[in-house]
C-alpha cells in the first residue's frame, strides 16, 4: 500500500538534505551552480529521482552532471543518516528541462506576436471581395391605402 503523504514528506526531506550538502559539503571543482528543483520518491520509498538545473554553459552542465554522479554515494550516505526510514532510497540525478522549455515557450510566444501583428496589418489594408455589406437587407414596403381597403381573402 502506497502512502502518498509519507512519500511526499520523504521527498521534501531528501530535497533539503541534498541541497544543504551540495551547498556546503561537495568540494568537487566541476560542480557548478546547481539548484535542486524537485524530488520524487517511488511508492515503496526505495528510489528517489532528484531533478536539478545548472546555471551556465553546456560544458558546465556536463561537468556538474559528472560531479553529481561521482558524489551520489556520499549524498546517499548523508540522506541515510538524516531520514527516519528503515531503508535508504537509491538516488538518481536527472537534469531538469525547465530552462530549455521556458526558452522554447518564449520563442513560440514571440513568433505568435509577430504573426498577430502581420495579420493585423493585412486586415487593416484588406478590401472586401464583393460589396462592403454583403448581407441582404429587408425591403421597405411603401404605405399604400390600396391594401387597407381590400376585402379579406376568403
Amino acid at each position: 500500500m502506497v502512502d502518498e503523504a509519507r512519500a511526499r514528506k520523504l521527498a521534501d526531506r531528501i530535497k533539503v538534505i541534498v541541497a544543504k550538502k551540495l551547498e556546503r559539503g561537495i568540494k568537487d571543482p566541476r560542480m557548478g551552480f546547481v539548484t535542486i528543483t524537485d524530488v520524487r520518491v517511488t511508492g515503496d520509498l526505495q528510489h528517489a529521482s532528484i531533478f536539478y538545473t545548472v546555471y551556465g554553459t553546456d560544458e558546465e552542465r556536463a561537468d556538474s552532471a559528472a560531479a553529481l554522479k561521482s558524489a551520489t554515494g556520499m549524498l546517499r550516505t548523508e540522506v541515510g543518516k538524516n531520514i527516519t526510514s528503515r531503508l535508504t532510497p537509491s538516488l538518481e540525478f536527472i537534469a531538469d528541462g525547465i530552462p530549455e522549455n521556458a526558452k522554447l515557450i518564449d520563442s513560440l510566444l514571440t513568433e505568435a506576436r509577430t504573426r498577430d501583428a502581420e495579420v493585423e496589418t493585412l486586415a487593416r489594408q484588406g478590401q472586401y471581395a464583393g460589396d462592403a455589406d454583403p448581407y441582404v437587407k429587408p425591403r421597405v414596403i411603401a404605405d399604400d391605402d390600396d391594401f387597407d381597403d381590400a376585402p379579406p381573402a376568403a
